[in-house]
């Protein structure tokens, strides 16, 4: 079996940590951070790489790959910390084109191929704790569908186009699209942990385009495609995290050698190693599982976030520990990849969430993975 990229994929990855380098550099990024943490130029530079296209269809104006792409993309951004939100566009074409009617597909995924509409997910409530079978937003039907409720920690927050909300209608969720500038919308955006933009969405009798009435599977494959997403990002970042330790532990003297020659300090970094390489291989099969039938798919997203989470707190930490006071100054590049990797094990469920996760998907299997 050949474990190799393919040479498209290996070019995809190639135009994407050029872009990186290239133009966005952590000074860049910082600026942004105090713009308002969301930068719709550099989301527009994405789109002219064809990457909000990527889960689009060539007809309908995207680059009509599939999961193994979006993960050689999400590892370069997460390389870079990039902070705007291409995952989202990810999971709001891949839901959209998987259970939108046509007509919903025809309006909205050539809009999100070319960067013009950015849309995300708006599903958190606030005593949910990440079961996406607790919603209180409830939907009406009048002739046409209307939304009341609130979400919370809304990715993109106040300078999203549209969202994609989950509501309970008749007992039953459904999936709909709310546009940003419709009647009743209320939208308060801010700087979260990581510099990252998000927000809280309030609703009130606001009209709705229905994308499904199957819901909550639609929402838990959109979650699913965002782990996949946030588990590629986080070994990029893992992986510039431990370069980065390396380097500094090169150039760091103490008792006039550098600390990477003292024993302690490099078996703490063969375990940081050990761990991204884990994160490394649960995302490949995270990827590699995302068009699994469902129970199939939410058993390894359980699993794969699980493993992400312990391995992100574990380089992080130890990346701090190791650099000393400066690894969590604001003006050293490596605290800003703590904060990242920090935010990102708490995004689609924390670990402790996932363990339970797993251990309820744990049947006649006695935990071994399949």
């Amino acid at each position: 079996m050949n474990f190799d990229f393919s040479d498209d994929q290996q070019q995809l990855r190639d135009a994407v940590q050029k872009w990186v380098a290239r133009s966005y550099s952590f000074d860049k990024r910082r600026a942004a951070v105090k713009a308002g943490g969301l930068d719709r130029a550099a989301y527009a530079e994405l789109a002219e790489l064809g990457l909000t296209g990527l889960y689009v269809p060539e007809a309908l104006g995207g680059m009509g790959m599939g999961p193994m792409e979006a993960m050689v993309v999400m590892e370069e951004l997460g390389r870079g910390i990039v902070l705007e939100p291409l995952l989202q566009t990810l999971v709001a074409s891949g839901v959209i084109h998987g259970y939108a009617p046509e007509a919903v597909q025809a309006h909205w995924l050539p809009r999100i191929a070319s960067g013009e509409a950015l849309v995300v997910l708006a599903h958190h409530e606030r005593a949910a704790r990440w079961h996406l079978d607790r919603c209180t937003t409830t939907a009406k039907d009048t002739g046409a569908w209307t939304l009341t409720g609130t979400k919370s920690v809304v990715p993109g927050g106040d300078r999203a186009d549209a969202y994609l909300v989950p509501a309970m209608a008749g007992g039953q969720m459904g999936l709909f699209l709310v546009e940003r500038g419709a009647e009743g919308v209320t939208a308060t955006g801010y700087v979260t942990q990581d510099g990252s933009r998000a927000g809280e969405l309030t609703l009130a009798d606001t009209p709705a385009t229905l994308i499904t009435t199957e819901g909550l599977a639609a929402l838990e494959h959109a979650v699913d495609i965002g782990i996949a997403a946030t588990c590629a990002e986080g070994v990029g970042a893992m992986d510039f995290t431990m370069a980065l330790t390396a380097d500094y532990m090169n150039t760091r003297k103490q008792f006039g050698v550098p600390i990477a020659s003292f024993q302690a300090l490099r078996h703490r970094m063969a375990d940081m190693k050990m761990q991204l390489e884990l994160a490394r291989s649960m995302s490949y099969y995270a990827s590699l599982k995302l068009n699994a039938p469902t129970a199939e798919r939410r058993q390894a997203m359980a699993r794969a976030k699980y493993q992400l989470g312990v391995s992100m707190r574990f380089v992080g930490q130890n990346s701090v520990q190791l650099h000393g006071g400066i690894g969590v100054t604001d003006e050293y590049v490596g605290s800003h990849y703590f904060k990242k990797l920090t935010q990102m094990e708490m995004v689609f469920g924390d670990t402790l969430h996932h363990l339970g996760e797993v251990s309820a998907r744990m049947q006649d299997q006695a935990g071994v993975f399949a």
